[in-house]
């Protein structure tokens, strides 16, 4: 059995530039491998929780001894968004919807979702295809807030059921009459043959607060970690 006699160790990527030249984060963990483990969040610059949430996973992580996964951490992708507190980057972009994948298309059901000129066309998604092809992943956990579920892209139930033992969310494979056309649900099985599975939390309101959606989801995401179901 592998052990560390220390913290799991991060080392800073080299950072991507935003739209407005912010320095978009990323780190990779000490262990090297052939494929990764991706942890990402501020995919939409609005949705703080998952942000948060993967702050404080994030610090636990930093403190283990004992992880055995390779990780790739993307803590805000949409650094401009996340500032300003809009879904889009400031290119009015919705990031969700610009990634290459087959099912991309300029038309879009609303201006939030807005799929830019051309797939790929904006810098944060530019890095983010840059860093999934320079550390391939194996396994893409993406964290959001609407209403709380999680989703399923690929090879992933287990993951999927062993957070729902713990949040008692519901998995749902496709989200009904919502299609997400060159999104990352669909670009990292069809160009990495990833699974991805999006976790949606709920959003704040005077009866939720932050610390409570860590709460719920804190142990889950510890154990989904610890497990041996991510592991190449």
């Amino acid at each position: 059995m592998f052990s560390r006699t220390n913290d799991l160790n991060f080392i800073d990527l080299k950072p991507g530039t935003s739209v407005e030249g912010d320095e978009i984060k990323a780190y990779r963990s000490d262990l090297k491998a052939s494929k990764y483990v991706y942890l990402i969040a501020g995919v939409h610059g609005d949705e703080v929780e998952g942000v948060f949430v993967l702050s404080k996973l994030f610090e636990w992580l930093k403190a283990q001894d004992d992880i055995e996964i390779p990780l790739v951490v993307i803590p805000v992708l949409n650094v401009d968004g996340y500032r300003a507190g809009t879904r889009v980057n400031s290119h009015g972009v919705d990031l969700n919807r610009n990634l290459p994948a087959s099912s991309w298309t300029s038309e879009a059901r609303d201006t939030k979702y807005y799929p830019g000129p051309e797939p790929l066309s904006e810098p944060e998604n530019q890095f983010l295809d840059k860093l999934l092809n320079k550390f391939p992943p194996s396994f893409i956990l993406t964290m959001h807030s609407w209403k709380p579920f999680i989703n399923t892209n690929g090879d992933c139930k287990k993951a999927a059921e062993l957070l729902a033992r713990h949040n008692s969310y519901p998995i749902i494979e496709e989200i009904e009459g919502h299609p997400t056309p060159g999104s990352l649900g669909e670009y990292g099985p069809e160009k990495f043959q990833s699974p991805v599975l999006t976790m949606e939390f709920p959003v704040l309101s005077d009866e939720i607060s932050l610390k409570d959606i860590w709460e719920e989801n804190q142990v889950g995401l510890e154990n989904l970690l610890s497990s041996d179901l991510l592991k190449v």
